[in-house]
């Protein structure tokens, strides 16, 4: 089936109320007239049934051949018969399978819109002592704009002034801010910290990287793949069988009233209501779990997922910086640095220092006070603690103003690392990680054995020994690092083509990547850019309500292929019966619907769980 608008569904609720006005005022009418029993049918007929006939016969010509075909050809004989009551009963179960499945299908907004919201309209450009506000399309090369605490880099380009940081995870994948001095390089749609600074434009906002973010989305969005849906699927098997029976009845008995009673039978109207109840019902109680999904096809596709890819920063890991190793120089304790470093950390806002008193506090360290703090973002944090000088810099600071100390300091490794100096000299190395999820080893490995996952590749725009480090940790044996999201996009397209993949991640780097998988789910701390583009957004950050949604989307398939192929064997029974003329076109019709109200009840057994099982308890 194809995706409606919201005036098609108004108007299917719209064909359904007529259609029961007219068969209500039919029957009415056979007790007055029998001559004008027909019109109020005949009036819905031809506001109601023939544009659906003309939609389906549209979608034949563009072959999408649907198991609606079956009740395009019952309406047109039951017409074409007189049988004008069957007519609109066939339209009334179509219309009513389509406005399930619209409601099952909407979506409120546009990924484009989303990510292009982030933006913003206006700018403020420095022109001699004047600051201006223009529109973002006005920005020159080599304007020097203004760029407020927490407000969004409008272009690319380069700080002429000030000293900050900046949030860039949405596009470089790294968890952590960016300090930011004179001749740094910033990137549209990053976000500023606490300084004020000034840049100068490199790129017009056209031209940016953020730009091109937007362009690849928009690639994708041509690009993604039409899959066919689940109820099209077995309603291209449903189909030929039952125009052969309906046909070799008619042929043999010479009787076209056969040929009709089978078709009518035939409608499979399990495959147009007994699905989108399941699909509905399967939404429910995902929202009920924490998990919003967006786009129902993901509940079909996700247990045909064989290859599974995910984000780094934020999905698989906590998205902020560990202390995970301590590298001391001879005489200095652990502890010692320890609550030196945290002392002084306290009055600063880099990145690495929650980091480091997080570890002190594990240990219940006493962190003395801090005296004469400095900080100058590029060249370190100095201070006093217990008349002592601190100072914590990095290692290209060390090498450049103290080089005598190049023999002390350790070799460069991967992750974060920052060092201490006490009273001058070389006391320790500080190294941190993204730190992976608890629960991120166990629900890796448990999609092989658990979910019929073939392959686990890791894709992420962090740097290579962060992601190889990581993949280590988790036991994923294909990794991509220093992923740009044009590059993210290639590799799931490619992997795609292979077999049915999901994709899991967080950034506004992802969503070109979300977009083309066969499921796309946003996880962690999505952006609103990721949550249009995922098929799922799971709302708490936590891998077993990922198993959960895994589960939703595998009883819910089950479920509702167990109603539509128990559907449709009731209806192959009926059509034998019908074939062999022991059911009218009319009675064909109202056995339909007593088939389609056991579909329906079967398929909303969903509805009625409250729990789901999941594998953390087998892990």
């Amino acid at each position: 089936m194809v995706k409606f608008s919201a005036a098609q569904f108004k108007w299917q609720f719209l064909a359904l109320g007529l259609g029961l006005l007219a068969i209500t005022l039919h029957l009415i009418l056979r007790l007055v007239d029998q001559k004008i029993a027909d019109w109020p049918l005949l009036v819905v007929i031809v506001l109601g049934a023939v544009p659906l006939v003309i939609g389906i016969l549209i979608k034949l010509v563009r072959k999408e051949v649907g198991a609606d075909i079956l009740a395009a050809i019952s309406m047109i004989a039951a017409f074409v018969l007189g049988q004008y009551l069957a007519c609109v009963l066939v339209m009334l179960m179509l219309a009513f399978g389509q406005a399930l499945e619209s409601f099952a299908l909407g979506r409120a907004s546009s990924v484009l819109r989303a990510l292009a919201s982030r933006m913003p309209n206006l700018a403020r450009r420095k022109k001699g002592e004047l600051i201006e506000e223009i529109d973002i399309k006005d920005i020159a090369i080599d304007d020097v704009m203004v760029i407020a605490p927490h407000e969004v880099c409008p272009a690319d380009g380069t700080i002429v002034e000030g000293h900050g940081f900046m949030d860039e995870s949405y596009l470089t994948g790294e968890p952590y801010r960016v300090p930011k001095a004179p001749g740094t390089s910033v990137l549209s749609g990053a976000i500023n910290g606490e300084s004020a600074l000034l840049m100068r434009v490199e790129k017009l906002p056209k031209d940016s990287r953020y730009a091109r973010i937007i362009a690849v989305l928009e690639e994708a969005e041509h690009k993604r793949p039409r899959l066919r849906r689940l109820g099209d699927q077995l309603g291209a098997i449903f189909a030929p069988i039952s125009l052969i029976l309906a046909i070799s009845a008619w042929v043999v008995t010479n009787d076209p009233m056969r040929f009709l009673s089978v078709l009518v039978i035939a409608t499979p109207c399990p495959l147009f209501i007994a699905i989108p109840v399941a699909v509905i019902s399967a939404i429910s109680m995902a929202a009920r779990r924490g998990i919003i999904i967006s786009d129902p096809l993901v509940l079909e596709r996700l247990p045909t997922c064989k290859t599974a890819i995910f984000d780094k920063t934020g999905t698989l890991t906590y998205g902020q910086p560990v202390l995970t190793e301590m590298l001391l120089a001879n005489g200095y304790g652990k502890e010692e640095i320890l609550r030196k470093s945290a002392s002084l950390e306290q009055y600063s806002k880099h990145p690495l220092a929650s980091a480091i008193i997080d570890a002190a506090q594990q240990h219940n360290l006493y962190l003395p006070e801090a005296k004469s703090v400095f900080e100058k973002p590029g060249q370190g944090l100095t201070g006093f603690v217990d008349d002592d000088l601190i100072v914590i810099t990095g290692r290209k600071q060390i090498l450049h103003d103290r080089p005598e100390l190049s023999q002390e300091v350790p070799p460069l490794a991967g992750g974060l690392e920052c060092m201490v100096l006490i009273n001058g000299n070389y006391a320790a190395c500080l190294r941190f990680r993204d730190a992976p999820r608890s629960d991120s080893r166990s629900f890796v490995s448990h999609l092989g054995p658990f979910h019929s996952f073939e392959k686990v590749m890791l894709l992420s725009g962090d740097r290579e020994s962060e992601v190889a480090y990581l993949a280590g940790e988790l036991g994923i044996k294909e990794m991509l690092a220093s992923q740009s999201p044009e590059q993210k996009l290639a590799t799931v397209e490619q992997e795609s083509k292979k077999a049915a993949t999901l994709f899991m991640g967080d950034g506004v780097n992802d969503a070109p990547a979300l977009r083309v998988a066969t499921v796309g789910i946003a996880f962690g701390q999505p952006t609103k850019a990721t949550r249009e583009a995922a098929g799922a957004v799971v709302m708490e950050n936590t891998l077993s309500k990922v198993d959960e949604l895994l589960h939703i989307s595998k009883n819910m398939r089950s479920i509702a292929l167990q109603s539509a192929i128990g559907g449709m064997a009731l209806s192959i029974i009926g059509m034998g019966f019908a074939a062999f003329g022991f059911i009218t076109p009319v009675a064909g019709a109202l056995l339909q619907q007593t088939i389609d109200a056991v579909a329906i009840l079967y398929a909303m057994r969903l509805t009625w769980q409250r729990d789901v099982e999941i594998d953390v308890d087998k892990l």
